[in-house]
């Protein structure tokens, strides 16, 4: 046999040789490699409607990182903010299926699925953060969790993300008084607890995705729109209107969600760890949301807006000359009507 002959014995012995080396190599490096960097046994997805520069979307990152951390890489969970994976329903449709593992959804929306939750979209209830957390940390809040939770489908998970009180804004003119709402073509979320408060107080309200409002506003599709002044700064609106009347007609605040299955395929010291960070997430958020409302309106006046004083009670008088919670009453029933009365009074 000649030397350009082939030896398919020592051939093998070195593939043998070769994988050999190959797997000292590979195992060396797993030996020397973060924990955390290892693949993730539960890679769950987080979905939001806000823009990635809200508080919320922040508070949540910082919560993302804190669960990776502590647990170790076994948990990844990756955030998608903006509707990046749809529109709310679309996105409750996915969490509902499995498809996506957490959300959050605000509580107006969450009542097209879940009736209950639409209670706190009752306009004019609150009046300030006490009564709103004394409802929504307390008994209505654990009620409207328990009905989540009876769906089969999603479970609620930790206190609600503060989204701030709702404002109107305008293309057209200032909001002071309820007569300054007639006629005015204002979007509202896709749910009836906003349509039925802006169609007793003679506007026309007008159901629109959140992502497609800017576009609405900048075609003049609609006059005006609510939201509260954080998502007026963060969706730059002020681009597209004139003036913003502080009504703080409707608490706007957001559940986190997440697919039954999904949830309970995490070990209880997994669910655990979850928790405590969205909790102190949440309580890092609501903080934000104060300090920003106190800055938010000096720098929005800086960007153009016209801002307008409003006395809530007038509007208050004017929805109590209607059957407007006559027939909130009525659709939520009286244990959920007296329980949100036990924090903000008497209603109509």
């Amino acid at each position: 046999m000649d030397q350009h002959t082939k030896n398919p014995l020592g051939s093998k012995r070195r593939i043998v040789l070769k994988a050999s080396l190959a797997a000292g190599i590979t195992a060396g490096f797993a030996a020397i490699l973060p924990r955390g960097v290892r693949a993730a046994e539960f890679n769950y997805k987080f979905a939001t409607a806000l823009d990635a520069g809200h508080p919320l979307n922040k508070r949540a990152g910082e919560a993302l990182e804190r669960i990776r951390a502590a647990t170790n890489g076994r948990l990844d969970i990756k955030l998608f903010p903006a509707n990046q994976l749809g529109s709310d329903a679309d996105t409750l449709s996915q969490t509902r299926s499995g498809a996506v593992e957490f959300m959050t959804l605000g509580h107006g929306n969450l009542g097209n699925y879940v009736k209950s939750s639409g209670i706190a979209s009752t306009g004019f209830a609150f009046t300030n953060y006490e009564q709103v957390w004394k409802a929504m940390d307390g008994a209505l809040g654990m009620k409207i969790r328990d009905d989540v939770n009876r769906t089969g489908k999603i479970v609620a998970i930790g206190g609600l993300w503060d989204n701030g009180f709702r404002q109107v804004t305008s293309s057209l003119r200032p909001v002071r008084s309820p007569a300054d709402l007639a006629g005015l073509k204002l979007r509202v979320p896709p749910n009836p607890a906003y349509t039925s408060l802006f169609t007793a107080l003679g506007a026309g309200p007008t159901p629109l995705n959140y992502n497609e409002l800017y576009s609405a506003l900048q075609t003049h599709v609609v006059d005006g729109q609510e939201n509260p002044l954080a998502l007026i700064n963060s969706g730059k609106f002020y681009e597209v209107q004139k003036y913003c009347s502080l009504t703080n007609h409707i608490w706007d605040g957001f559940w986190t969600l997440a697919n039954k299955d999904a949830w309970s395929r995490l070990p209880p010291d997994l669910q655990k760890i979850v928790e405590t960070e969205f909790a102190r997430s949440v309580q890092d958020q609501r903080a934000d949301i104060v300090a920003l409302g106190k800055s938010l309106q000096a720098d929005l006046s800086n960007k153009g807006l016209q801002f307008s004083a409003v006395d809530p009670a007038a509007f208050r008088s004017a929805l109590g000359k209607t059957r407007f919670y006559a027939d909130m009453r009525q659709k939520y029933g009286n244990d959920y009507w007296g329980l949100l009365e036990q924090a903000v009074g008497k209603l109509g």
